[in-house]
């Protein structure tokens, strides 16, 4: 077992501590979410701010995957542009990936790889994978899923990460099968060992404790999602499969048994359906809302696309249903494992006719589990289907999180009315009036015990009492009535996130493009760029967001799709200041980096 030769003058190279990250090349389906997550939890363990994103092929099992681990004390966690460090456990990727490894960076490999070519400016250290597996006694069926632990106690031997981290991650993931958490624990402690004895260290890069995670958790932002949906009083999910949004129902199959079932009898006071597809599933949702449940699914850009004339009704009907639409590549069926934020026009003018929808935009799983469950109230106060825009960044991978907050608020059903009011009103009520000027008329839910509460749901035209009319100055009132809703919901939406200086630069972005920004700024303060910032948290915008476009001479909107789209609404929705929005927009499937922010922000004149 012997180690590739490494440059020794990098011995005196000045030590990085907890700023860097790690990209893990494996084969999607070897096994190795198990090694990767077991990282990435020792090193929260340890009180190091950590993000990790997983950029994985349109396959199930075979093609080349990659795992990035970012490990930052200054608590940042976009995407970086670099890896420090590079586990190569793929044959077939390793000339490419080890020819991309920066200047000064590392590289773990096993032994049996034959490694082309040779770098005097990176460090190398070659990893007796097989020998450890036999010395181990693994089963040979079980050697390809395992010897992913080799790097595991290979890269925490020569960074730093402790031992009982990674012991406790896999105890916690395999409870109650001490077998397995021992097989698999002596495999990363016997690549520790032999790291210890025999490689001499010549990177800078380790680690050291901190306190920077406590209080918090490491969660997906479609199981936070779920979670959040649970917690709204949804009791109906309908749904159809699709990359990236199939956890989050997945999710909710999970919690829904153990948080919706009848202290008495134990019976499910819920009900999950597996949809033959996309159309299907929001037809059972405009069923349940009518109804009275609240009611939701979760799917992505194709099937946002099967949806539109199902939307479109429940807008004009005025049903009430929750819509999490997990972005990914298109258009067509897209790329189902690349991230993009190209569904924003498409969700907020959905279906024909003028409809506009409540489209809420997310940015961390915490938001994630608070728009879960606002999204119903705020479906119920305006009658009307609500996107929640999430993405496959944000939806899929692991991200630090404050924990969660229980909603204090109580459900805000909107304008239900009871059989008592009914009756108090005459046994009569105008289901579609405006009698406030918010354009929500009152409703009652099937199944309301008095005379007169019932009425026909129309999506056709009608009268305030829901009477079918197709005379000009009905449909040109309901339209009315419709815009004057929408324009009541600027108020009760999800106001802006704004960070302001007293800068003349105002940027603008939206959902997991935060971190990106975040960390751009400080590059861009660093050199000189002071700037502001506003996040979008909702469509339609607020008086807010016309406020700090206002109050900057530039503003950039930074966002992942490849025409603008946020940057479109907004010269949309404020003409005056069209000329004074400038768009960055870049859609490669690849979460932005804060490199790229600082860069692309500085060559706008």
């Amino acid at each position: 077992m012997t180690q590739l030769a490494e440059r020794p003058s990098s011995t005196n190279r000045a030590p990085v501590i907890n700023d860097f990250t790690i990209n893990v090349a494996t084969v999607n389906g070897s096994g190795s979410q198990t090694a990767n997550a077991t990282l990435v939890n020792a090193l929260f363990q340890m009180g190091i701010p950590v993000n990790a994103k997983n950029l994985f092929p349109s396959n199930i099992k075979g093609l080349p995957t990659w795992y990035s681990i970012r490990a930052s004390g200054a608590g940042f966690t976009a995407r970086r542009d670099n890896s420090e460090i590079l586990v190569a456990f793929n044959a077939k990727t390793i000339e490419e990936d080890f020819r991309t490894l920066p200047s000064g960076g590392v590289m773990f490999y096993p032994d049996n790889i034959k490694l082309v070519g040779s770098r005097d400016d990176v460090s190398v250290y070659a990893l007796p994978a097989n020998a450890i597996m036999k010395e181990q006694n693994v089963d040979p069926k079980f050697r390809d899923r395992m010897v992913n632990l080799v790097y595991v106690g290979a890269v925490a031997q020569v960074i730093g990460i402790e031992m009982d981290t990674i012991y406790a991650y896999l105890n916690k993931n395999f409870a109650g099968k001490t077998k397995v958490v021992e097989s698999n624990f002596n495999i990363a402690k016997a690549a520790f060992d032999w790291c210890a004895a025999n490689i001499v260290k010549s990177d800078p890069y380790r680690v050291e404790r901190m306190d920077a995670t406590k209080g918090k958790i490491l969660i997906d932002g479609n199981m936070a999602g779920a979670l959040g949906g649970i917690y709204g009083g949804c009791t109906v999910l309908a749904w159809y499969p699709i990359t990236p949004a199939t956890s989050l129902a997945d999710g909710m199959i999970e919690w829904m048994p153990k948080l919706r079932q009848d202290k008495e009898t134990g019976k499910a006071t819920f009900a999950i359906v597996q949809a033959e597809d996309e159309l299907a599933a929001i037809g059972m949702l405009i069923g349940a809302g009518w109804g009275g449940a609240r009611a939701m699914t979760s799917t992505s850009g194709p099937g946002i696309s099967l949806m539109s004339e199902f939307a479109g009704y429940a807008y004009f009907a005025e049903v009430p249903l929750v819509i999490w639409n997990v972005q990914r590549m298109g258009p067509s069926t897209g790329l189902p494992t690349r991230v993009s934020q190209g569904d924003l026009l498409s969700t907020y003018y959905l279906s024909h006719g003028d409809t506009k929808h409540i489209v809420l935009l997310p940015s961390d799983p915490k938001e994630c589990f608070e728009f879960g469950w606002r999204a119903f109230d705020l479906s119920d106060q305006l009658q009307t289907p609500v996107f929640v825009n999430s993405d496959l960044d944000l939806g899929m991978n692991i991200w630090m999180s404050e924990p969660f907050e229980y909603p204090t608020e109580p459900m805000n059903r909107g304008k239900v009315l009871s059989a008592e009011d009914v009756i108090k009103a005459g046994h009569t009520f105008a289901r579609y009036k405006d009698e406030d000027g918010l354009g929500v008329g009152p409703r009652t839910l099937p199944g309301t015990d008095a005379m007169g509460a019932a009425y026909f749901t129309r999506g056709t035209g009608h009268t305030d009492i829901a009477t079918y009319s197709e005379r000009p100055e009905d449909w040109q009132k309901n339209l009315a009535r419709l815009d004057r809703k929408h324009n009541h919901a600027r108020d009760i939406v999800p106001k802006p996130m704004i960070d302001s200086t007293g800068a003349s630069l105002g940027l603008i972005a939206m959902g997991s493009v935060d971190p990106a920004m975040v960390e751009g700024r400080a590059m861009l303060a660093k050199d000189g760029v002071p700037s502001d910032y506003m996040r979008v948290r909702a469509l339609p915008f607020g008086k807010e967001v016309h406020d700090f476009i206002a109050a900057h001479d530039k503003v950039i909107v930074v966002e992942m799709n490849q025409h603008g789209q946020l940057a479109i609404l907004l010269r949309t929705e404020y003409p005056e200041f069209a000329t004074r929005i400038h768009s960055i927009a870049h859609c490669d499937g690849l979460p932005l980096s804060g490199e790229f922010v600082a860069t692309r922000v500085k060559g706008v004149k």
